[in-house]
């Protein structure tokens, strides 16, 4: 499906575990192999929860597993605690929230998306009028986009995306087309 969907990341959500309960804890991301930006996504996954207070198992190699191997974009599999440990039980039920934020942060720095000096966004629309620039972007976020408005001279801007590489700009300005948005990329000065 991710395929068919031509997405730009694949990511996949597991509990692990293990032989005996409380035999060990951590969580781990596991990549088909060490190249590429996934390989730097799975490290910042395991380092966020790491911060939360999981042991860090680290970014294992896993080319025999279909998900990560048929994909045609980067992918990672989380392993995010094992299961059948108390430990890794008690993190994951008392900071359910904070694992979600943390692997959602992990994705937006290693993507570029969160990053204040990316060059390059996607403009939807331009409103001299605050309110309208307010209703694309909460319509934008309905329809599963990001959606942020820029103050410029007298117009406010409402962009989505923020990217250091052209292509995934591309990428998001044909999703948002197909979706039936007016749009152009912009390049910060």
């Amino acid at each position: 499906m991710a395929n068919e969907a031509d997405g730009d990341w694949f990511i996949s959500f597991h509990r692990n575990s293990s032989e005996q309960p409380n035999q060990y804890t951590g969580v781990e991301t596991l990549v088909f192999d060490r190249s590429g930006e996934k390989v730097e996504l799975a490290e910042k996954i395991n380092e966020n929860l790491a911060d939360l207070g999981f042991r860090n198992i680290g970014v294992k190699e896993r080319p025999n597993l279909t998900v990560l191997r048929r994909t045609k974009m980067p992918a990672v599999l989380i392993e995010a605690g094992f299961i059948n440990s108390d430990q890794d039980n008690e993190l994951f039920d008392s900071q359910f929230e904070e694992i979600a934020r943390a692997i959602a942060n992990a994705v937006l720095e290693i993507t570029g998306r969160q990053t204040e000096d990316s060059a390059y966004r996607v403009q939807v629309g331009a409103y001299r009028n605050r309110e309208y620039a307010q209703d694309l972007a909460q319509r934008l976020m309905q329809d599963g986009f990001s959606a942020e408005i820029l103050p410029d001279g007298p117009y406010y801007k409402v962009v989505s995306g923020s990217f250091e590489n052209l292509d995934n700009a591309v990428r998001l300005e044909r999703r948002l087309r197909q979706a039936g948005y007016p749009t152009y990329i912009i390049k910060k000065p």
